[in-house]
């Protein structure tokens, strides 16, 4: 059935695990904080989750009859939806190329797969860490942003709490416009997807860690090479320019290594 405005009709992706549903035939109240001691339905058992057998306690009405009361996690819930649907065009989009074009450069780690870690809203985007058989990204996302004209290639720098990093725009078939920020690559050094893992959320909770501010705020450096990469050459022998030390490095400790 399909319901009426509100209503939970069947669609268990409407609400979040801490909706309290209300039957619209009786108007009994399911409580996932309470549960449902009729039934032994333990507290904390989302509405959701409920044995396929459950009906009213009072009227004996099935959960399509149920409409949501109040739902104190809608908005949470709502959001992690948004996110698990781009990450998942993301890591298909980024499997194919796996699979399609990457499965034999010798550079590659077969020991990894490509997995979207520690996704989380930043302002108004996705911020999270991609993994790769052949590379580590930080990634920002738009939410409900138009990045269809991001041009690849062209270099932006984002602030962070623990500093000014800079992310490179690109776009895929399915995820869209997308923003990466090189950690890692080549992979050889993980042994275990975990690890990569392990090392990934690390990162996620560096990048909010203000203590790391003064080693990581570099957009002064960053834009003095760039100024110098654009002025005009002498003509006699040019001194190399001083290499300006990684982003990625900071935030993995020391891990990432120089590009």
């Amino acid at each position: 059935m399909s319901g009426f405005e509100g209503s939970y009709g069947g669609h268990a992706a409407r609400i979040s695990p801490q909706a309290v549903m209300e039957c619209k035939i009786c108007w009994s109240v399911y409580d996932p904080a309470i549960g449902d001691a009729t039934r032994q339905i333990d507290p904390g058992t989302p509405f959701t989750e409920l044995p396929g057998d459950w009906s009213c306690p009072t009227c004996s009405a099935d959960p399509h009859q149920f409409m949501v009361l109040r739902d104190p996690g809608a908005f949470e819930h709502l959001e992690a939806l948004r996110i698990r649907a781009a990450t998942e065009r993301l890591v298909t989009d980024f499997t194919e190329v796996w699979h399609g074009k990457m499965r034999d450069v010798p550079l590659v780690n077969k020991a990894l797969r490509v997995e979207a870690v520690g996704f989380r809203m930043h302002e108004d985007m996705m911020l999270g860490v991609l993994i790769s058989p052949w590379f580590m990204n930080l990634i920002l996302l738009p939410d409900a942003q138009d990045w269809s004209s991001l041009v690849a290639g062209e270099k932006e720098v984002v602030d962070f709490p623990s500093g000014a990093y800079e992310f490179i725009h690109n776009s895929r078939e399915m995820t869209g416009g997308y923003k990466a920020c090189s950690l890692f690559s080549p992979m050889a050094q993980f042994t275990r997807q975990q690890d990569a893992v392990d090392v990934a959320l690390a990162v996620m909770q560096a990048l909010f860690d203000p203590a790391h501010l003064a080693e990581t705020d570099r957009k002064a450096d960053i834009r003095a090479a760039r100024e110098a990469a654009l002025a005009p050459k002498p003509d006699e022998a040019e001194e190399a320019e001083p290499t300006i030390p990684s982003r990625r490095a900071v935030i993995t400790a020391g891990l990432a290594g120089q590009p």
